[in-house]
C-alpha cells in the first residue's frame, strides 16, 4: 500500500471515529430569565440510550439557590429541569462544569435575557469556569456567533466530506472556485431562511440526504475515472449548488440547537454564516496544501487513484444513510 493510501485510510478512520463518538458531543446549558432574578436552567447531556450519561454536572456559586431537579431521557440526551434564584441577576455569578466527563466534553452555555437579549459562552475543559457577565454588545455576539460558526463547520465531519469528495472530483482552479462559490452561495441560501423560520423542514430526513449526497459524488468520481459520462465531472458547481441547499439546511439546524438571540438577529446570523464560510475555506485550503505535498514527496501518483478514497468515503456516507434512516423509526 503506497503512502498516499495509507493517509487517506488513516483520515478516513479518525472521521468514522468522531463521527461515531458520542463523548465529543457537546452538552448544553441554558438560563432563561422568567422574572428580575428567577431563571429556569435546562441542562442536555450527551448519553447512549436511556440508562448511560455522560459523568457531567452543573454547580453555581454560594449566591445562588437552586429548586429541585426533574430528569428524564429524549432523543438520545438526558435532560434536567430546575429553577435558580439570585438577587439582582445572574450577573458576577460564577457557573462550573463538574465531574470526569468536564475534562473532554464542552458545554454551550446561553442566558436568555427578559428583554430579548442572550449571552453566548462556552465552557471547555480548559476553562470549566465562567463569572456571567452583563446584557452582551454587538461586539461580544459578533466573536460568539463567528467562532460557533467556524467550529461547525469544522467538527461537521460530513459536511467535510462532502467538500473532500469535490474537491477530488474537480480539476482545474477556476472549475474549483466555481464549485466552491455556488456551494457557499446554496448553503447560506438555505441558512438563512431556515434560521428565520421561513422555511421548516424536518432534521433527521436532512441529514440522512446530507450523507446520501456524498454517496452521490463518490459515486460520480469512480464513474468519472472510468470514463463513464458524469454530471458532477462536467458541472461540477450545479451538483454542489443543489446539495448545498441540503447542507445550509444543516447548518441551520445547529444553529436553531444555540439560538438567535433577538436583539441581533442580522448580526448573529451573517457571522454563524461568515464563520462557517472561513472554517471551509480553511479545510479546502489544508487539504489542496496535503495535495501539493503529496504530489512532490511521491515518486509517482498512481493511476486512477481517485477511485479508493471515493469507494471509502462513499462506504461510510452509506453508512450513515441507513443509521440515519433507521433513525427515523428510533
Amino acid at each position: 500500500m503506497t503512502v498516499l493510501m495509507r493517509s487517506l485510510c488513516l483520515l478516513l478512520a479518525l472521521f468514522a471515529q468522531i463521527g461515531q463518538a458520542d463523548e465529543i458531543r457537546p452538552a448544553y446549558l441554558q438560563l432563561t430569565e422568567r422574572q428580575p432574578g428567577l431563571y429556569e436552567v435546562l441542562f442536555k447531556v450527551p448519553a447512549r440510550g436511556e440508562s448511560e450519561r455522560l459523568d457531567l454536572r452543573v454547580a453555581f456559586d454560594d449566591s445562588v439557590r437552586s429548586g429541585d431537579v426533574a430528569t428524564g431521557f429524549v432523543g438520545g440526551a438526558h435532560l434536567q429541569r430546575w429553577t435558580i434564584q439570585r438577587d439582582g441577576g445572574l450577573q458576577g455569578a460564577e457557573v462550573r462544569l463538574e465531574g470526569p466527563a468536564a475534562l473532554r466534553t464542552e458545554s454551550l452555555l446561553r442566558v436568555q435575557y427578559l428583554d430579548g437579549s442572550s449571552l453566548i459562552h462556552r465552557l471547555t475543559p480548559d476553562a470549566p469556569r465562567y463569572v456571567i457577565e452583563g446584557h452582551p454588545g454587538l461586539a461580544q455576539v459578533i466573536h460568539t456567533y463567528f467562532v460557533l460558526g467556524v467550529e461547525h463547520i469544522l467538527i461537521g465531519v460530513d459536511h467535510l466530506l462532502f467538500v473532500l469528495v469535490l474537491l477530488l472530483i474537480v480539476d482545474g482552479l477556476r472549475k474549483l472556485l466555481w464549485t466552491i462559490t455556488a456551494f457557499t452561495v446554496a448553503h447560506s441560501i438555505t441558512l438563512s431562511l431556515a434560521a428565520l423560520d421561513l422555511v421548516r423542514v424536518p432534521v433527521p430526513p436532512v441529514e440522512a440526504c446530507i450523507a446520501l449526497s456524498i454517496v452521490f459524488v463518490a459515486v460520480e468520481i469512480v464513474h468519472a475515472q472510468r470514463g463513464v459520462p458524469s454530471l458532477t465531472a462536467r458541472r461540477p458547481w450545479v451538483v454542489a449548488f443543489t446539495f448545498g441547499l441540503l447542507h445550509g439546511l444543516g447548518f441551520a439546524a445547529a444553529l436553531g440547537a444555540i439560538g438567535l438571540p433577538q436583539a441581533d438577529v442580522p448580526a448573529a446570523l451573517l457571522f454563524f454564516n461568515v464563520g462557517v464560510e472561513a472554517g471551509q475555506l480553511i479545510f479546502v485550503s489544508a487539504v489542496l496544501a496535503c495535495g501539493w505535498l503529496l504530489k512532490h514527496c511521491l515518486s509517482a501518483v498512481p493511476a486512477g487513484w481517485r477511485v479508493w478514497p471515493a469507494y471509502a468515503i462513499g462506504s461510510l456516507a452509506m453508512y450513515w444513510v441507513i443509521e440515519r434512516t433507521a433513525g427515523f423509526w428510533a
